[in-house]
């Protein structure tokens, strides 16, 4: 997604109550899986999120905890400079560092992050067992880890999911939703795929009908969201 249209289709719709609200529930997601010791850690954990789009999941989560520090990373400049333009209004710009780069070979080491997070992605990825691999690759041992996606139902439901789920959307958007959804994954599908990840130490999750996802629990030390407090 990086042609003008399809960008400025993207950032309108995100303005809107109903995708502001799914982000909203990412967010409170990823809260409920880090840890709550530590408060006082002096050194900021590290986070990535991969396939950021416009930022918005990272900007919010920053908002909550205030010893993170986020890499937010992209293939596509135009929604990079969204992430700029949306972390600058919000004042987290010196929290998030933008790195425009492919997920399905990360440019970092082993371990190198304490949280990973990747929404809407996963049926995008031209090799989408690869990237879970770089995903639990760069996540240190004891971190967290949140996958979600949207959710492929079967044949006979798809055209009720796509209204009941997409109706909210109109135009370039809705023609984007519809296409994510008939390239997702069923549960039974990112089990499979998860099974080929050996000591990942993670669970596949479906939230309410729309979403399925991947989900580990931190169990390291060392951050404090702001809803703890």
């Amino acid at each position: 997604m990086d042609a003008s249209d399809e960008v400025e289709s993207y950032r309108a719709a995100a303005a809107e109550e109903h995708l502001n609200a799914i982000d909203d529930t990412f967010v409170q997601h990823l809260l409920r899986l880090l840890p709550a010791r530590n408060p006082s850690a002096a050194t900021p954990a590290l986070a990535l999120d991969i396939g950021t789009g416009p930022a918005q999941i990272p900007v919010k989560i920053l908002g909550h905890v205030p010893n993170l520090h986020f890499v937010a990373l992209d293939r596509f400049p135009n929604m990079l400079a969204c992430a700029r333009e949306n972390a600058g209004r919000a004042g987290v710009s010196s929290r998030l560092t933008l790195v425009r780069s492919d997920g399905h070979a990360l440019p970092f080491a082993a371990g190198s992050f304490s949280v990973v997070i990747c929404n809407s992605v996963l049926h995008h990825a031209r090799d989408p067992i690869g990237l879970l691999r770089e995903i639990f690759r760069v996540a240190a041992p004891a971190g967290t880890v949140l996958v979600r996606d949207l959710r492929r139902p079967s044949l006979p439901l798809l055209r009720w999911h796509l209204w009941r789920h997409g109706h909210r959307y109109t135009g370039a958007m809705r023609c984007l939703f519809d296409a994510s959804v008939r390239a997702a994954y069923t549960t039974e599908e990112l089990d499979r795929m998860l099974s080929e990840i050996p000591g990942n130490g993670a669970a596949v999750f479906r939230y309410r009908g729309a979403h399925i996802g991947i989900e580990r629990a931190a169990r390291g030390a060392g951050i404090k969201s702001r809803s703890d407090e």
